[in-house]
């Protein structure tokens, strides 16, 4: 029996290793980011429906949700930086056919799951007051945001497990299956929006309640109908929920690649708070602008990100396998995919900024900050198109404290004190230079990073 169980797991490795290391570069990525990238783009849209929702509730109310915005960004950070160590490590193991380790990796993923959200819980219980009310004197948008921000931590273990599947799933090729989980939990968030937040249906009118309410029950369903495709279906992977010994070598590992990841999307949460200080000293209307940029920036990078979560687990394998001139071919391709995207993300932000933040209910004084806001920051564009590509190699071949090195200079070293400076000395209108300013810096830093790592890990496989 298990021998006969040893061979069919044998089997099942080596149609994945066919596909990892023998399908034709591009027809490998397409078929690993566009769904990928498919998800991500639903993911923004109902990130983008959400705040169009909670504008009509008012302005109060969409500064609510503009200060909370760095607290969701922490805990995806919390959750995608875990996962991405997830990935990068579990491609690797099965590149280098270390299946067992394989398996281990991914069943210590589910468990760290359970200990980031009881962090976030406990934070939503006990400090989501002292948080908002750090930020503003208004009681609307205080009794906003406590509503908001609790109900988003305390439930926020259904997204932490989604990730966490969804990352397990990715490393071993399968990106269909998170795909259809992110497309059924998109559309249950759209379809409860208006219904919670405006009381259709005999529903009691909810407001914010509502918003936050439906995006924890649509990360739920995704959760849920992970879990089944996980547990009841076949995969190179398999997961253990009892019996896993902890094992610090292993958690070590995933967090080489996760605590760089995590830490660097957690900077952006660090960002937006700093930001947040800085632009409620002009007004309201300037906080409400940098929530909106945010939102709708996902709708260009979010793509970016799915073929970030496409390409890692093909460079991570063929890193393992050691075979650099398919690592190479795959990242050359995903970094002109990337610049082609951003490309057009900046053309549509520079031609139509007004009618994009006119989506957000927004008042005159937002939209006479928000076009010049938009405008400028879409400069940004197309240089982080190559850092997110750079940084997703470093991920990729183990080297995530490269990526949180660049992340850090250009959120936290660069993008703050420039911003302080530039709407101090020349005024708000300059102060969303930072953005472009930064992004330039921090992409001569990871092209330095990249022809080190070229020269010494990847170069030698190629001679």
């Amino acid at each position: 029996m298990d021998k006969k169980q040893q061979t069919s797991e044998q089997i099942t490795n080596e149609i994945k290793e066919n596909k990892m290391g023998t399908m034709p570069v591009g027809k490998l990525m397409l078929s690993m980011s566009l769904p990928a990238m498919f998800s991500m783009l639903i993911q923004a849209l109902y990130n983008i429906v959400d705040s169009i929702f909670v504008a009509m509730v008012g302005d109060k109310a969409l500064a609510a949700v503009s200060l909370v915005f760095p607290i969701q960004i922490l805990i995806i950070a919390v959750a995608v930086g875990t996962g991405v160590g997830l990935n990068s490590l579990i491609s690797r193991r099965l590149g280098e056919k270390r299946f067992e380790e394989a398996d281990n990796v991914a069943s210590h993923g589910m468990i760290l799951s359970f200990f980031s959200w009881i962090i976030f819980a406990i934070f939503g219980l006990f400090f989501s007051g002292t948080f908002v009310q750090s930020f503003t004197d208004s009681n609307v948008v205080v009794n906003y945001g406590i509503s908001y921000c609790t109900i988003v931590t305390v439930f926020s273990l259904f997204i932490f497990v989604q990730v966490t599947v969804e990352k397990i799933l990715q490393a071993t090729g399968n990106m269909l299956i998170p795909m259809i989980c992110m497309l059924v939990g998109a559309i249950t968030n759209i379809i409860l929006d208006p219904i919670l937040i405006f009381g259709l249906f005999g529903v009691p009118r909810m407001e914010i309640a509502g918003a936050a309410i439906s995006t924890v029950f649509a990360q739920f369903v995704s959760m849920v109908f992970g879990l089944i495709f996980l547990f009841t279906k076949k995969h190179e992977v398999h997961v253990k929920l009892k019996g896993v010994r902890f094992q610090l070598k292993t958690i070590k590992n995933i967090y080489s690649v996760g605590l760089p990841a995590m830490i660097m999307q957690a900077i952006g949460s660090v960002m937006l708070v700093g930001m947040n200080a800085i632009l409620i000293t002009f007004s309201e209307a300037a906080v409400n602008i940098l929530g909106i940029y945010f939102k709708l920036q996902s709708f260009i990078f979010m793509p970016v990100f799915g073929l970030n979560q496409g390409t890692m687990p093909i460079l991570g394998y063929n890193y393992g396998a050691k075979n650099s001139e398919r690592l190479m071919k795959a990242f050359k391709l995903a970094l002109l995919t990337a610049i082609i995207i951003m490309t057009i993300g900046a053309i549509i932000f520079q031609v139509f900024p007004a009618q994009l933040i006119s989506l957000f209910n927004a008042t005159d004084e937002m939209l006479e900050i928000g076009t010049r806001a938009l405008r400028i920051i879409s400069l940004c564009f197309i240089p982080a198109a190559i850092g997110i590509m750079t940084s997703t190699l470093f991920q990729a071949i183990g080297h995530g404290f490269l990526s949180l090195w660049v992340s850090m200079m250009r959120q936290l070293i660069l993008i703050l004190p420039l911003t302080w400076l530039l709407s101090h000395y020349l005024g708000l209108n300059y102060a969303w230079y930072s953005f472009p300013l930064a992004e330039i810096f921090a992409l001569a830093a990871s092209i330095l990073f990249y022809i080190k790592i070229y020269k010494k890990e990847i170069k030698p496989y190629r001679d």
